[in-house]
């Protein structure tokens, strides 16, 4: 992989950018959500990024250009679509936005790191895809660390904070969605291209966080007179960076490299989470924190260990 990077570095450089845009948006979504109400900010935030790709969405299905033909949605798919958008969007990021108000960008980084052992968990239980004991062992520790990071010993000593714990619950609820989204998402990725499936579950998204959103306006209809130039930022960021530009470098870098190599730069996230977090949020690591995190990166390399089969077949982006 070394000699890859020196002889080709452009994909790696791409797949770093990628990783580094989705850590750093752990504090950039703390940040936002201190000034944008969460169902507000997910409504911004998703009509942006839809507005970005209507233009190649409707390019796709109004003319040739998948596979050399134009895309047609069939109505039979529409429910699966739609429930995709409702899963990887809509839940995951109410429970990511809900979560990360009451818990740490440090903590809600790693936990998210659970989501490829959830994936292949999944993907065993529900596609019938092989899994290796070696991946069980990964899955548990992986779980473990999870419900380390989580808070399972300060439940068991009754030294806990519940705010901070229903938090770590919450993008641990995250994850969970993503990957029932991502089993989905798998059948349709067969029938159409990503682009296709990714504007509609972000229309869907669009759709269902705007009464929410409307509502947090009439309860109180002055926070966008209290937006500054954080929260604009955060809703770009999100909007352009998280949800598109890193998705296309990761896609880019992963068509010039493979599976294996494009995962490995996933293990960053939590640092520069971490990074950020202890930097401009004051955050602080914890031992618990430390050891969880420990059993998750283990967790996930054994867990994922010969399951590249099961990653080629799932394209549906971070969001």
């Amino acid at each position: 992989m070394s000699s890859q990077i020196v002889k080709k570095p452009l994909p790696y450089i791409a797949l770093l950018v990628s990783h580094l845009i989705w850590g750093a948006s752990f504090v950039v979504a703390k940040l936002t959500l201190e000034e944008i109400p969460p169902s507000s900010l997910a409504f911004l935030r998703f009509a942006v990024a839809s507005l970005f790709l209507a233009p190649f969405f409707l390019a796709e299905t109004t003319r040739p250009s998948f596979g050399g033909k134009k895309v047609t949605i069939k109505k039979e798919d529409l429910p699966t679509l739609v429930a995709i958008g409702v899963f990887i969007v809509t839940l995951n990021i109410v429970f990511f936005f809900e979560g990360m108000i009451r818990t740490t960008a440090i903590n809600a980084s790693v936990i998210t790191l659970i989501i490829p052992v959830l994936s292949v968990l999944a993907g065993w239980w529900f596609l019938k895809e092989k899994i290796y004991l070696i991946n069980l062992f990964g899955l548990t520790l992986g779980l473990m660390g999870a419900l380390l990071i989580i808070g399972l010993p300060q439940i068991i000593l009754g030294d806990y904070s519940l705010t901070t714990l229903f938090g770590n619950l919450l993008i641990f609820l995250a994850s969970v969605s993503f990957v029932v989204g991502s089993v989905f998402s798998r059948r349709m990725l067969k029938k159409y291209p990503s682009l296709t499936v990714t504007a509609i579950a972000f229309i869907v998204g669009t759709v269902a966080f705007f009464v929410p959103a409307l509502r947090e306006y009439f309860v109180d209809p002055t926070w966008p007179t209290r937006v500054g130039a954080i929260g604009i930022f955060g809703i770009f960021y999100m909007a352009l960076l998280s949800s598109i530009s890193a998705y296309l470098l990761f896609e880019w870098g992963l068509a010039k490299t493979n599976i294996t190599q494009a995962q490995l730069f996933q293990y960053i996230e939590p640092f520069v989470a971490a990074f950020f977090a202890v930097l401009i949020l004051s955050e602080k690591i914890t031992i618990p924190f430390l050891i969880g995190s420990v059993f998750i990166g283990i967790g996930v390399f054994l867990g994922t260990l010969a399951k590249e089969i099961h990653h080629k077949g799932y394209k549906f982006h971070r969001v």
